[in-house]
C-alpha cells in the first residue's frame, strides 16, 4: 500500500541515489582485511563490488566474474538501452579508455587516433558512444577547471571507471605500469564518495590533479606514486604552492616514510591513510 501511495504521489517524479562500489574501509570490513599495504594492492587489483567478497580473491576467479558483470552491462545497459550498432567500436573505445585513464580526452583526439588505426568515426558518433558509458556508470567525465578564472573548460576532460577492478578486467592488471593511473583513479571515487563535486584543475600551464567542492567549501589534490626526488617533490608540492587561497591542499602517495608530514602548510599523507580517511577539511 505505501509504494503504491509513493508511486502515485511522485507521478512520473523520481529521486536518484548514486551507489558507489565499496570504498577501501568497506572492502577492508566486507573481506576481513587488516589495513596493510597488501590489502591496499588487492584493492587496488579487484576493485569495490560487493559480491567479490563471497569469492577468492585470485586473478582467475575474480576477473572472470569481473568480465562477466561487464558483458552484462555493455550489454543491457548499453547497447540494448542505447541503440548501440558498432559494438566493436564500442569494445574498444572501452578498452582505450581503460588503458588511458586519467589522460586528457576530446572527442577529437580519439578521433584522430582512430584514423592512425584505420578505423574512421565522426566525433558525434564518439560523443555519442561517451555519454552511453557514463549513463551506465562504467566511466565518469571530469571537467577541467580554470582555478584563475573560475570557469570550467569545454574540452580535454578526463574519464575515470566506476569502479578499480572493472577497469581492470578490460587491460590485465600491471602495477609496475599502471600505479598512477590506479591511485588517481582511487582518489577520484573516494572524493565522490564524500559527497565531492570533482574537477580536473588548472592554474596557467600547471595542473592540480584534482579539485573537490563541496557546500562552498574546496579541498586540492595531487596525487604521486613516489616522492623520491627533488624534482618530484617541486613538481607535486609545488603546483600546489601557487594557490593562494588557505583551502585545504593534500599531496597522497605511497611513500612509507614521509607521509604525515605537511611542506609549506600542504598535507603529505600516505595512500591507505587518505582512503581512510572521511573528512579531507
Amino acid at each position: 500500500m505505501l509504494s503504491g501511495e509513493l508511486s502515485t504521489y511522485l507521478s512520473g517524479r523520481y529521486i536518484e541515489f548514486h551507489i558507489y562500489s565499496l570504498s577501501y574501509t568497506e572492502f577492508l570490513l566486507f573481506h576481513k582485511l587488516q589495513d596493510t599495504d597488501e590489502s591496499l594492492t588487492k584493492y587496488f587489483i579487484y576493485g569495490g563490488l560487493p559480491y567479490l567478497a563471497h569469492l577468492t580473491l585470485n586473478d582467475d576467479l575474480a576477473f572472470e566474474y569481473l568480465r562477466n558483470i561487464y558483458s552484462t552491462i555493455l550489454l543491457k545497459d548499453i547497447i540494448a538501452r542505447e541503440g548501440i550498432r558498432n559494438v566493436f567500436f564500442l569494445e574498444n573505445l572501452s578498452v582505450y579508455l581503460a588503458d588511458c585513464v586519467g589522460n586528457l580526452f576530446s572527442a577529437l583526439s580519439i578521433s584522430k587516433y582512430l584514423k592512425s588505426q584505420q578505423i574512421e568515426m565522426s566525433i558525434s558518433a564518439i560523443l555519442n558512444y561517451l555519454r552511453a558509458m557514463c549513463n551506465a556508470f562504467i566511466i565518469n567525465k571530469v571537467e577541467r577547471y580554470d582555478i584563475r578564472g573560475k570557469r570550467k573548460f569545454e574540452l580535454n576532460e578526463k574519464y575515470y571507471f566506476e569502479d578499480i577492478g572493472l577497469r581492470n578486467s578490460l587491460v590485465g592488471i600491471n602495477l609496475n605500469k599502471d600505479i598512477h593511473k590506479i591511485m588517481e583513479n582511487a582518489i577520484y571515487l573516494h572524493l565522490k564518495m564524500l559527497g565531492y563535486e570533482v574537477f580536473i584543475g588548472k592554474l596557467d600551464n600547471l595542473e592540480i590533479d584534482f579539485i573537490g567542492q563541496k557546500e562552498g567549501k574546496t579541498v586540492y589534490v595531487q596525487v604521486a606514486y613516489l616522492i623520491t626526488t627533488n624534482e618530484t617533490r617541486e613538481r607535486e608540492f609545488g603546483n600546489l604552492m601557487q594557490i593562494k587561497n588557505n583551502y585545504p591542499k593534500y599531496v597522497v602517495s605511497l611513500d612509507p616514510f614521509n607521509s604525515g608530514s605537511d611542506y609549506d602548510g600542504i598535507k603529505h599523507i600516505h595512500m591507505r591513510d587518505s582512503l581512510k580517511n572521511s573528512n579531507l577539511n
